[in-house]
């Protein structure tokens, strides 16, 4: 159950476990510990006042109705939620927490995380969504907005057990000492709720940081966790609740539908289907008139249609979109384009179906160019574009493309690859004597001899990337110890992600790789990283079958009850693969039969369903 029906209707964003700074209206000195400090929403005292636990440990009453001294710098902690989307740059779907969507491309969101570490092109204006359907707040542009460093429970930050501890003496005993390695997510409908932290005295755990309003620690010495828009936060407690319930949504509010046509038509089964008639929405803003029994959205149309949604399918706005926001409309307004542009291509079928409808028009074989890179060849008088795509040339609605910005980075990007690096990649056709490439061809391979002898030369790089992997994470997955002792004594970095997330650990528990475990848990490597579907190498280790690795996980010391993305433990897997000789190890190693997943089953209710037909 979520913060916002714990308080009386208050809309989830101002639930407990949101992490907060001071607002416009702070008057209390520096209980908090300094401007950019952070601290943990506790519980309400009542509509007008907020209990916080500040990082280094203080606890204090706020203000939080009329006047305003908290902002909330992350609500995903509290379950948040935006059912449908997915961030642009990080692929996190859905965003969890507060959603940030690009007032001048079409179907373009940002994750906190990203909106924050300047994802984007920081001149585009941005929508901030506090929750699903909640009124959408328009952004002055980030690049002439003020940032701030937030200071804290952070990776780096030196911590000793604080108010809510319960875990007995893993950290050596009250006042003992450990660091913060890493924020991670207590449970996958409470992200970013937790730190993970090592022991002076060598132990390491997951501790909570948010979750359920909950500070396990306290910061002794505080460290740098970013830095984000302060003005562009919200106050806490100025969306006060909706007279319509938790979806926040009243009569005569103006809706838009903002998702991709795909997850709005799978959103829709169970609150009024989906019909051809409704491709109307998708470019134009409704009036909502009217809330069925179900919670539903009535939602009227110029046309004098009106259409049965989902609430998660609507996103309120003030006033009727420029035209540039629209499924349909002429979005160049806000691009201009010359020849020789490099430009990308909608990656959305539905999406640029419609948009080419009187601009060149859609032809099967164009399916190949989505999401791809071209060239402005031609622009014509009507401003539609002739790109050289794929090796062909098509023509496109400008709407229905994206150039590359002046920066030099790609939308969608993660990490801002800079041009110069993709254009190499785009128009040269051949590479030779690329020594990441002989690195971890070597290295896969198994042959230590050229590993010792790459590693000699001036130019070569432990931590090179070949086809997104290191050598090291070659090797790991294919079990070549030698070359892992060689790379581990150049400085090979143990926590590198490929394209998946997947760091050395996971390619060792891909690969049933027990010695390799050992050798990188030697190496400090964290045995509970996760990869982007949120997996340990647990969870692969018992999806894959491979005994042997989920034993030595487990005596070393690694977490048995993280949730992935599904939110399903390495139990729920065990489960479900029908191996008792795993499920047997995870609880002898305590893991926690408690935890329910997405689906709602905690293990007990996965064991009564093992085997049943579905």
């Amino acid at each position: 159950m979520e913060g916002g029906s714990r308080v009386g209707g208050r809309l989830a964003i101002e639930g407990i476990g949101g992490r907060v700074m001071r607002g416009p209206d702070w008057k209390w000195g520096k209980q908090d510990g300094g401007e950019g400090h952070v601290g943990t929403l506790r519980n309400f005292e009542s509509p007008e006042e907020v209990v916080v636990v500040w990082d280094n440990g203080t606890a204090a009453n706020y203000r939080c109705s009329g006047v305003y001294d908290l902002r909330i710098i992350d609500s995903a902690p509290t379950g948040i939620r935006h059912e449908g989307t997915m961030c642009d740059t990080c692929r996190q779907q859905p965003i969890f927490g507060i959603r940030w969507k690009c007032a001048e491309c079409t179907n373009y969101d940002l994750c906190s995380i990203c909106y924050h570490g300047d994802k984007h092109h920081l001149r585009h204006r941005f929508y901030r969504i506090t929750t699903p359907g909640s009124e959408r707040v328009l952004m002055e542009p980030r690049r002439k907005s003020k940032k701030i460093a937030i200071r804290g429970i952070f990776p780096g930050a030196r911590v000793v057990r604080g108010v809510d501890w319960q875990w007995e003496d893993q950290d050596g005993g009250n006042g003992h000492r450990g660091k913060v390695t890493e924020i991670q997510d207590w449970s996958a409908a409470s992200p970013r709720s937790a730190a993970y932290v090592i022991w002076d005295n060598g132990a390491k755990n997951l501790y909570r940081v948010g979750f359920e309003g909950m500070a396990d620690l306290k910061v002794v010495n505080d460290a740098k966790g970013g830095t984000v828009y302060r003005d562009h936060l919200p106050l806490l407690g100025e969306q006060g609740p909706g007279r319509s319930g938790v979806h926040g949504f009243q009569i005569s509010d103006h809706v838009n539908v903002d998702l991709d046509l795909e997850i709005v038509q799978s959103l829709q089964h169970g609150h009024g289907g989906w019909t051809d008639g409704m491709f109307e929405c998708l470019g134009t803003t409704g009036t909502v008139v009217g809330i069925d029994e179900d919670q539903d959205i009535v939602v009227s149309y110029p046309s004098g249609n009106r259409w049965t949604f989902n609430p998660a399918v609507l996103t309120k706005v003030n006033s009727a979109p420029p035209t540039s926001a629209s499924g349909g409309g002429d979005a160049s307004s806000t691009q201009q384009f010359s020849v020789g542009d490099l430009v990308q291509i909608c990656n959305d079928l539905e999406r640029i179906k419609i948009l080419q409808r009187g601009h060149g028009e859609w032809a099967e074989a164009m399916t190949p160019t989505l999401g791809k890179i071209g060239r402005v060849q031609q622009i014509y008088h009507d401003n539609d574009l002739k790109v050289e795509v794929c090796g062909t040339s098509w023509t496109y609605n400008p709407a229905a493309v994206t150039k590359v910005s002046s920066d030099g980075t790609l939308p969608g990007t993660a990490s801002g690859e800079r041009l110069n690096a993709l254009l190499k990649k785009l128009f040269e056709t051949h590479v030779s004597g690329d020594i990441n490439e002989e690195l971890v061809k070597a290295a896969a391979n198994g042959d230590a001899q050229k590993c010792e002898e790459i590693m000699k030369r001036p130019e070569a790089d432990v931590n090179g990337m070949f086809a997104s992997h290191t050598a090291l994470q070659a090797a790991s997955q294919n079990g070549h110890v030698e070359v892992i002792k060689i790379l581990l004594r150049h400085n090979a970095d143990v926590e590198i992600e490929d394209k998946d997330g997947d760091r050395a650990v996971h390619h060792a528990a891909f690969g049933d790789e027990p010695v390799v475990m050992e050798l990188l848990a030697r190496a400090n490597a964290d045995l509970n990283a996760r990869n982007k579907r949120r997996q340990t190498p647990l969870h692969i280790a018992v999806n894959k079958g491979h005994v042997g690795v989920v034993r030595i996980l487990l005596e070393l010391g690694c977490h048995p009850s993280l949730q992935d993305s599904e939110g399903d433990t390495p139990l729920h897997d065990a489960i479900s693969k029908k191996r008792d000789d795993m499920l047997t190890l995870l609880l002898d190693h305590n893991a926690d039969i408690t935890f329910t997943n997405n689906n709602g089953f905690n293990a007990l209710h996965h064991a009564a369903l093992r085997g049943n037909p579905r």
